[in-house]
C-alpha cells in the first residue's frame, strides 16, 4: 500500500484526486489533506508518506518551496506536482528540484495511473542504497535504443515514459546518469551528428536537411547547430 498525502488549495482538486485514487487499481490510502503549504510541510514531516501530491501555487509556502523541504523532512517521500496549463512551465521548473513527475489539471485517470504504478514499482524494485538493478539496466537499454531509433521524429521524455510506465523525473534521471547528458541534448548531438552527414550532399537544401533529422523549424534547427558546433549549418557546408 502506498500511503498519499494531497496539498492543494482547491477543495475540489483534493476531492477529486482522492476519488480517482479510489478508483484506480493501486492500493493507497490517503493519510492527510491541507490546504496550505505551511501544513503540509509539518505534516509530511510528522507522517512521512510514500506519495506526496502538491499544486504549485498555495497559500503560506509554495509547491515548489514544499518540494525544497520535502527531501530534508521526509527523504523517501517521492513529489508529484499538480498544476493547471498556465503553470505548465513551473512543473518543468519542478523536475529540476527532482519532483518525481508531474501532472495536469484537470487529472486523467490513465495519467494517474501510470504514475502510481511507477511509484509502486520503484518502491518495491529499487533497492535503498540507489544501486541500478537488473531491471532498471535492461529498461534504460531500451530506452535509450530507442531514442537512437526515433531521434529525428517526434520523441519526448512524455512519450517515454508512459511507454515504460515510469515516471518523467526518474527517467530523465536514469538518462542523465547513464549518458552523463541530459534527455535534450542527446537528442539534439544525434540529430546535428546526422545533420552533418547530410551536409556533405549539396543536393539537398539546408531546409531539407533541418526537416529530415526532426527540426520542422529551419531557424531553431540553425539555432541548435550553432549551439552544438560553434557555426551554422551553411558556415559548416562551406568549410567541408
Amino acid at each position: 500500500m502506498l500511503n498519499v498525502y494531497i496539498a492543494d488549495d482547491e477543495v475540489w482538486v483534493t476531492l477529486g484526486l482522492k476519488k480517482l485514487l479510489d478508483k484506480i487499481e493501486i492500493d493507497s490510502w490517503v493519510m492527510g489533506i491541507a490546504n496550505n503549504g505551511l501544513t503540509a510541510k509539518e505534516e509530511i514531516e510528522m507522517f512521512k508518506p510514500d506519495v506526496v501530491f502538491t499544486d504549485i501555487r498555495m497559500p503560506g509556502i509554495s509547491g515548489l518551496d514544499l518540494l525544497k523541504v520535502i527531501p530534508e523532512v521526509s527523504p523517501d517521500t517521492k513529489v508529484v506536482i499538480i498544476t493547471g496549463f498556465a503553470e505548465f512551465s513551473y512543473a518543468k521548473e519542478a523536475v529540476k528540484y527532482h519532483a518525481y513527475d508531474y501532472l495536469l489539471k484537470p487529472i486523467k485517470e490513465e495519467d494517474l495511473l501510470r504514475v502510481m504504478t511507477a511509484i509502486l514499482n520503484d518502491t518495491k524494485d529499487r533497492p535503498d542504497d540507489g544501486v541500478s538493478m537488473p531491471s532498471y539496466d535492461k529498461m534504460i537499454d531500451n530506452v535509450i535504443s530507442d531514442i537512437r531509433e526515433h531521434y529525428t521524429e517526434d520523441i519526448s521524455l512524455t512519450s517515454l515514459a508512459s511507454k515504460y510506465n515510469i515516471s518523467m523525473g526518474h527517467l530523465s534521471k536514469m538518462i542523465k546518469d547513464r549518458l552523463q547528458v541530459n534527455f535534450s541534448d542527446y537528442i539534439a548531438s544525434l540529430r546535428i551528428q546526422r545533420a552533418k552527414e547530410l551536409l556533405r550532399d549539396e543536393s539537398i537544401s539546408i531546409q531539407e536537411i533541418a526537416e529530415i533529422v526532426g527540426y520542422n523549424d529551419y531557424f531553431y534547427f540553425t539555432k541548435v547547430f550553432k549551439k552544438v558546433e560553434g557555426i551554422s549549418p551553411s558556415k559548416y557546408r562551406k568549410e567541408i
